[in-house]
Parts: C-alpha cells; sequence; structure tokens
C-alpha cells in the first residue's frame, strides 16, 4: 500500500512558476509507477505527467509538454512536478497518483489504471 501527500500548491500570476512535491509513504513506493493528474470544476479528471518507477520514461499530456517535469527521487520517496509558464487555464486540484508493479518502464496515462491517489493540492493561476 502506499500513502500519498501532496503539497506547493498556491496562488501564481501568469508566467509564474510552482513545484508540486508529493510525499510517498509505504514499501511499494519504489516499485509504483507515479502520475499526476488536475481537475478543474466542471470538467474530469485529466492526466498531465507520469513517470515509470525506474524513472527511466516519462510521459506527458500535449497540454503541459514543455512546460511541465515530472521526476522521482526513490531515495527520498518523492515525486515531484515542475510547473512554468503557468496559465489561467492551469487552474485545478492536482493530484498525484500511484501504480504499483508492472514493467519498470511504464507510464500510465489513465486514471483507473492508477491504484492510490493523494488528497490534492490547490493550484490558481491569475491572469
Amino acid at each position: 500500500q502506499v500513502q500519498l501527500v501532496e503539497s506547493g500548491g498556491g496562488l501564481v500570476q501568469a508566467g509564474g512558476s510552482l513545484r508540486l512535491s508529493c510525499a510517498a509513504s509505504g514499501r511499494t513506493f519504489s516499485t509504483s509507477a507515479m502520475g499526476w493528474f488536475r481537475q478543474a470544476p466542471g470538467k474530469e479528471r485529466e492526466f498531465l505527467a507520469g513517470i515509470s518507477w525506474s524513472g527511466g520514461s516519462t510521459g506527458y499530456a500535449d497540454s503541459v509538454k514543455g512546460r511541465f517535469t515530472i521526476s522521482r527521487d526513490n531515495a527520498k520517496n518523492m515525486v515531484y512536478l515542475q510547473m512554468n509558464s503557468l496559465k489561467p487555464e492551469d487552474t485545478a486540484v492536482y493530484y498525484c497518483a500511484a501504480h504499483s508493479g508492472g514493467y519498470y518502464m511504464t507510464v500510465w496515462r489513465r486514471s483507473a489504471e492508477y491504484d492510490y491517489w493523494g488528497q490534492g493540492t490547490q493550484v490558481t493561476v491569475s491572469s
């Protein structure tokens, strides 16, 4: 089992940057692929970025490619999402999620493929 706690959200002006962190606990973190999602009011949860449990593969949604970067530190049980060039449409609650096991290079993109979720952190981008 994996427990996840996000932090780092807040209010930022358009064009600014934020770094989200996800602290994980549990024995299986190092073999869990991780992902970041977001959900804006009235919209479905959206995949943003994923990283394999080895850290050797990453994947991004087109909407954030080139602006967001996912990374992980298995020694610290942490996953990060560096967000640059933020836009008002990036305003949402951001969630990290974990998929236990699987091939060490797989990046998962669908929310149904993730087993564990954090409680979310609000990101608000003002224009």
